[in-house]
């Protein structure tokens, strides 16, 4: 006879409802980790998809995506001709805030030159820009479509094609345009300060600036050696991808790590809080079953079996609530939610732990019960 399944039988209702209420909680735990793997996916993507090998910037900046970062446009056939450079391709980003049938837009623009490094990757639906002006790729979370025009500066640009899970490490999504189209979106002055500059005589300022250049190293060169040669010969900071991946992790998302590592254990801790209490309460209110059962003759273990088998038991039901909870309602969060299998087996076993622990305070009180007060009135 399993003491622990009879006694949950006997109160279903309030252990299904008290496994329900711990399954919000646990659902939280784990979208705090799904809602940190796409924080620093989406982070990451956007390095990534240029497919570079050497990150080619500002002088003495660590740009473009933790500092600012400005070089001259021609900076590109320089690095292209430098020695361990299999090809090049300049680049710029900014981000944007437009109006698209009559909703607020926010996007992070990628301006590249087509045919060199720096576009997207890959388009699941159209086509890549062809044209040279007023053609942009978006991805999908942006709710745009193919077809669609939308009105970047001063300017229409027609949607002709789309990617997916393409977002900054603000969750803008990222829409691709030319290099010249975004120099102009991004360097040229409007008419007004255009024509204001003009009258004080200040020289016409041109746009011919990016922020930075990717480049692919050639086949028989490391990236690392690649890297050296350009900040060698050309004066410019250079990052290998991976120094470029670190500096994204530990700069750009470090405080939003921290933050959600913070409230994760926070939860953790209130969860562990929470189950204590319950078995706690649990167990006072059979104080006189126990008893009973020293009075008969049980053994402790069976016992202490009783306790820590509710205490799992709640825990692990609670768990797969919550994570069939998550897993459902994870396409609904505003930012991309990861969950991978082995941070759901790494939080079970943490909740198993939690569950083991937070039953001691019930076993402590079950073990200390007097068999006589099975006879009291």
């Amino acid at each position: 006879m399993n003491l622990a399944l009879r006694d949950i039988r006997h109160n279903l209702g309030r252990f299904l409802l008290t496994c329900f209420g711990l399954s919000l909680l646990l659902g939280v735990v784990l979208s705090m980790i799904g809602i940190y793997r796409g924080l620093v996916d989406d982070a990451l993507v956007l390095a990534r998809a240029p497919q570079a090998d050497v990150w080619v910037v500002e002088a003495g900046t660590r740009g473009p995506f933790a500092e600012a970062s400005r070089i001259p446009g021609d900076t590109r056939e320089a690095i292209a001709l430098s020695h361990g450079i299999a090809e090049a391709g300049a680049v710029t980003f900014q981000s944007v805030e437009t109006q698209h049938r009559g909703r607020k837009l926010r996007l992070f623009v990628v301006g590249y030159e087509p045919g060199r490094p720096g576009g997207p990757a890959q388009v699941v639906a159209g086509r890549n820009i062809t044209r040279s002006h007023y053609e942009l790729v978006a991805d999908r979370s942006s709710g745009l479509e193919i077809g669609d025009r939308v009105a970047l500066g001063t300017s229409k640009y027609t949607v002709v094609g789309l990617t997916r899970n393409l977002v900054a490490s603000g969750g803008d999504p990222v829409v691709f345009v030319t290099l010249k189209d975004s120099q102009e979106l991004q360097f040229e002055l409007s008419p007004s300060a255009a024509r204001r500059e003009l009258a004080r005589g200040a020289a016409p300022s041109g746009t011919d600036t990016i922020n930075a250049v990717v480049a692919r190293a050639a086949h028989n060169v490391s990236p690392a050696q690649a890297a050296h040669m350009v900040a060698r010969w050309k004066h410019l900071s250079t990052m290998t991808q991976l120094e470029q991946e670190t500096v994204l992790t530990q700069s750009v998302v470090e405080r939003a790590r921290k933050q959600i590592g913070m409230f994760t254990a926070i939860l953790l801790l209130v969860s562990a809080v929470i189950i204590a209490l319950i078995i706690y309460t649990l167990t006072m209110d059979k104080m006189r079953e126990i008893a009973t059962l020293k009075l008969i003759g049980a053994p402790d273990r069976a016992i202490v079996g009783l306790i820590v088998q509710q205490s799992l038991a709640m825990g692990l039901i609670g768990f797969s609530f919550g994570a069939l909870l998550i897993a459902s309602l994870k396409d609904v969060f505003p930012r991309r939610v990861i969950l991978n299998p082995e941070d759901g087996l790494l939080l079970a076993l943490v909740v198993i732990m939690v569950c083991v622990v937070a039953s001691g305070m019930g076993v402590r009180l079950a073990l200390k019960v007097d068999p006589a007060t099975a006879l009291g009135s």
